[in-house]
């Protein structure tokens, strides 16, 4: 069965315990309202609380006062998409294909919108989507994926953008992030005085390229280049927008029980974002993955504290679903784990954590031209019904993938060591132009092995695989199982 089967069944929605979803307990007296917002290619260093001398970002900097910062948060992924779909099921997106930018979901995937709708939550999706059409009859839409209500873009978006609000195209003037703040912020304040706790997915377009900020974001950095300009200006729109958010939670008596999680969706592009480490978007080394974290929730997280426990966007959904106590029946490979015990500040260790750019390509969704053409034709009463445009077919597993072959460039991080395995195409070919290329030689399966220790040496400068063998094999051979298990889950064996 599909998620639009289950969707569409009236006893799957109607009796939780004979269907898909069953309690793990009895919910909490006060579930907390949740919102998850999420910036496009911003740094780990593109905000100032982590030492940017130009960019100033006030509203980040007091919730990273006032929270849970962490220090060591990574995305799943090195580009949007796959990082995206981590959030929406807790798994790695090579599980149900989405190896980069502009692929989507598979229909069968359990979603966090599904899992709290099914807890009680009433839901919505705000701003870039990109794990699907936004078209009103695509299985892999905001709507089909567990929102009750959405205003999203196929992918990134810029000022001024036409969105689609369930399925209906419509041109919604204003810069970018504070678009979605303010949609987000209607339907928080239409819930708020409900009986249910919402859930609001704000996944801003910004900083990603091209670069087109508002004259008043851009103003107080007149003295820098028009192309950093435009940059620090639309890191400056989302810093504002975060800001009016946290200001209207205050004002409407929401803000103790509201978890607010903010991140970036992977590292900044080099050459102008602030990274995390080495290289940066596209990468697997740390400056592609590692970006900001904040979790500010003052009922359980009343005093500031600032963790360097490794984190990563895949733990955001089995957090979420032990924080309200709801459980998924028969629940598919997990990768990520909850992060309740680190809020509630008894967390010291977590499992490896894996990583893997399987090298297939991105599939291009133009936001801009795409919603132009569905505001056309929904003038002109015509709907989209191509479809391959639909995705129509997202539910098919019609390729089988080796169970024992993992191309790409994968890293597995047991900290503070980190293990690289790199294989053939597009992980090779980045690497080959790297410093350490000639010192790590590929065995005889193709395959180069790298390790590093990230405490001393955050830049993965420094390759220690040669002098440290036993390390090498033990991480190697929990990686590889991981990767099996990866491998099959992508083969549609989970469902």
């Amino acid at each position: 069965m599909n998620r639009r089967q289950f969707l569409q069944s009236a006893a799957a929605t109607a009796a939780l315990g004979a269907g898909r979803w069953a309690w793990a307990a009895e919910p909490p007296p006060k579930r907390p309202n949740i919102i998850l917002c999420m910036a496009d290619d911003q740094g780990w260093g593109d905000v100032s609380y982590n030492g940017h001398e130009v960019l100033k970002t006030p509203a980040l900097d007091e919730m990273a006062a006032a929270g849970l910062r962490l220090d060591r948060f990574y995305a799943a992924a090195p580009v949007c998409s796959p990082t995206r779909g981590s959030v929406m099921t807790g798994r790695h997106p090579n599980r149900f294909g989405c190896f980069s930018w502009g692929r989507t979901l598979r229909p069968q995937e359990v979603t966090l919108a599904e899992a709290l709708k099914s807890a009680g939550y009433v839901t919505a999706h705000f701003g870039k989507w990109h794990l699907g059409p936004v078209y009103s009859n695509s299985p892999v839409n905001p709507g089909a994926s567990g929102f009750d209500e959405w205003l999203s873009a196929p992918n990134f978006y810029d000022n001024d953008p036409i969105l689609s609000r369930q399925g209906k195209a419509q041109k919604v003037p204003g810069e970018s992030s504070m678009v979605a703040v303010d949609a987000a912020l209607d339907f928080i304040r239409r819930h708020s005085k409900g009986d249910k706790p919402f859930l609001a997915v704000v996944w801003f377009g910004s900083p990603h390229n091209p670069h087109i900020a508002t004259e008043d974001m851009k103003k107080p950095y007149a003295d820098q280049s028009a192309r950093v300009q435009n940059y620090l200006g639309e890191l400056a729109g989302i810093d504002a927008a975060m800001g009016k958010l946290r200001r209207e939670l205050r004002a409407a008596g929401l803000r103790d029980n509201t978890l607010v999680w903010y991140c970036s969706d992977n590292g900044g592009v080099s050459g102008i974002a602030r990274t995390g480490g080495r290289a940066g978007k596209g990468s697997i080394y740390e400056g592609g993955l590692r970006v900001p974290g904040i979790i500010e929730w003052p009922a359980r997280i009343p005093r500031p504290r600032t963790s360097a426990l490794p984190a990563v966007t895949s733990d955001i959904y089995p957090t979420l679903l032990e924080l309200v106590g709801a459980k998924v029946d028969k629940q598919p490979p997990l990768d990520g784990v909850s992060l309740a015990p680190l809020i509630a500040g008894d967390m010291t260790r977590r499992p490896p954590i894996g990583f893997w750019d399987h090298g297939g390509g991105g599939i291009s969704t133009p936001s801009a031209k795409l919603m132009g053409e569905l505001l056309a034709k929904q003038q002109g009463g015509q709907e989209v019904d191509d479809p391959q445009a639909l995705c129509a077919d997202a539910a098919k597993i019609d390729k089988q993938y080796p169970e024992d072959a993992f191309p790409g460039h994968a890293a597995w991080t047991d900290w503070p060591w980190k293990l690289h395995r790199i294989h053939g195409g597009k992980g090779a070919k980045k690497k080959a132009k790297g410093k350490q290329a000639a010192e790590s030689p590929a065995d005889s399966a193709g395959v180069r092995i790298e390790l590093y220790n990230l405490a001393d040496d955050p830049m993965e400068k420094q390759d220690l695989a040669a002098d440290q063998p036993d390390r090498v094999r033990t991480m190697r051979t929990e990686m590889e199982a991981w990767l099996k298990s990866v491998a099959r889950s992508l083969n549609g064996k989970d469902y």
